[in-house]
């Protein structure tokens, strides 16, 4: 799980750490590329996550579909061959991360509907990540549905192609939701929950593992190709 690629902001500035550096992402693109690993979009990894399939393969995602990902990280994607999933925030296409504001988090572009056209093009996916980026537990149920179908609507429009990828905002799901997330349409959708995903795992509930600023190459690779956030997510749940 990424955010940005690009340079961090300053010391102390909140949330500097999802602001992975450039050269960081390149680096570890490289050594999963040189390990045998595969990086795979949401579409392209699920036959895996199903069984339907088997391989040395790791799940690539980004949220909010920031600008610098198209302008840093698709080059690095398309050199290694391979694919990773962008989760577009629908009414900011073009816009910023307006969301995070009062947070006290320097604006960054997003993407444009035309970079959001380009980045399809370029074989990555395109998932919604709701129109606007609300905390969707904290919403009506009604409201709630409509962030989430009409996201897909929306970008499915602009896109010319389906939208089966779903990303929760600030990982904020529950059962209910998942469910809205399955009868809107969308085969799979991922939180922030730390962990790798399994065979058993609900397909509208998955794990995944935080990249950010501060992360180096040898953690980076404990995290993505060894079992160890898995058995530490086993010991956590009991299993």
């Amino acid at each position: 799980m990424y955010h940005q690629i690009g340079e961090p902001a300053p010391r102390g500035t909140p949330y500097r750490s999802l602001v992975v550096h450039p050269a960081d992402f390149r680096r570890q693109m490289t050594w999963l590329r040189r390990l045998g690993y595969r990086g795979l979009s949401m579409r392209d990894l699920m036959p895996y996550i199903r069984g339907e399939r088997r391989g040395k393969v790791v799940g690539i995602t980004f949220d909010d579909g920031y600008r610098n990902v198209y302008r840093n990280a698709l080059p690095v994607l398309r050199e290694q061959g391979f694919t990773a999933t962008n989760y577009f925030v629908a009414r900011q296409l073009d816009g910023g991360n307006v969301w995070d504001y009062e947070k006290g988090i320097a604006h960054a572009d997003l993407m444009s509907a035309d970079e959001l056209r380009q980045w399809a093009a370029q074989g990555m996916e395109v998932g919604s990540h709701t129109l606007d980026h609300p905390y969707l537990p904290k919403l009506s149920p009604e409201l709630a549905d409509y962030q989430i179908r009409q996201s897909k609507r929306e970008l499915e429009e602009v896109l010319g192609a389906e939208v089966s990828a779903f990303c929760y905002p600030y990982g904020g799901e529950n059962a209910e939701l998942r469910s809205m997330v399955r009868n809107a349409g969308y085969t799979n959708a991922t939180t922030t929950a730390g962990g790798l995903a399994r065979a058993d795992d609900d397909v509208y509930e998955l794990p995944r593992v935080t990249v950010s600023r501060s992360t180096n190459i040898l953690r980076f690779l404990q995290k993505c190709m060894t079992r160890l956030e898995e058995n530490r997510r086993r010991r956590q749940s009991g299993v």
